[in-house]
């Protein structure tokens, strides 16, 4: 059973970064960031193929968050600069080894972290 813990969560001002990792306990294919703000669905943020060589981003992120992954590590990062308060939520990373396709489809992953909370408030 694939286990996925985040870490680097926390509170930072507007215009303030992050960096939020995924520590997976085994190698996995595609691995996405997904995030759920209060009284919101959650959505896609980023996503990453197994050789970091495809990502996608959700136009909100695009030119401020950048998704990476140390496969010997088995660890997925996510550098989140220029933060706004609308990207208060939690965060949460999902792998699937299935497709190799990253997706930011939510449908497609099978595992999920217990999620990092990001708050973006001055």
């Amino acid at each position: 059973q694939l286990q996925l813990v985040e870490s680097g969560g926390g509170l930072v001002q507007p215009g303030g970064s992050l960096r939020l990792s995924c520590a997976a306990s085994g190698f996995t294919l595609i691995i996405g960031w997904f995030r759920q703000a209060p009284g919101k669905e959650r959505e896609g943020v980023s996503c990453i193929s197994s050789s970091g060589g495809r990502t996608e981003y959700a136009d909100s992120v695009k030119g401020r968050f950048t998704i990476s992954r140390d496969n010997a590590k088995n660890t997925v990062y996510l550098e989140m600069n220029s933060l706004k308060p609308e990207d208060t939520a939690v965060y949460y990373c999902a792998a699937d080894p299935r497709y190799s396709i990253p997706s930011l489809e939510s449908y497609k992953y099978g595992y999920w972290g217990q999620g990092t909370q990001v708050t973006v408030s001055s």
